[in-house]
């Protein structure tokens, strides 16, 4: 059984308990939680590794992400 695997059972166990609104968002603040950490910690490697700086981090806060949407030749 893979990790995977293992990770969807537990996580079926753990939302059988889940009763009420406030019960579920408690568990998806956790789990967000879980996955912020993560985050974090691969972002801290990088950091100390050199691939990013506080230069890397400044250029991102300008950066424009957003899809250019295009009406005009999307309409039909």
């Amino acid at each position: 059984m893979s990790y995977t695997q293992m990770a969807r059972l537990e996580l079926l166990n753990a939302i059988k308990g889940i009763s009420t609104e406030s019960d579920l968002n408690e568990f998806k603040d956790l789990v967000a939680h879980f996955f912020a950490q993560k985050a974090q910690k691969g972002i801290d490697e990088l950091w100390d590794k050199g691939v990013i700086n506080e230069d890397t981090i400044n250029q991102w806060g300008e950066e424009h992400m957003r899809t250019t949407y295009r009406y005009a030749a999307n309409r039909s």
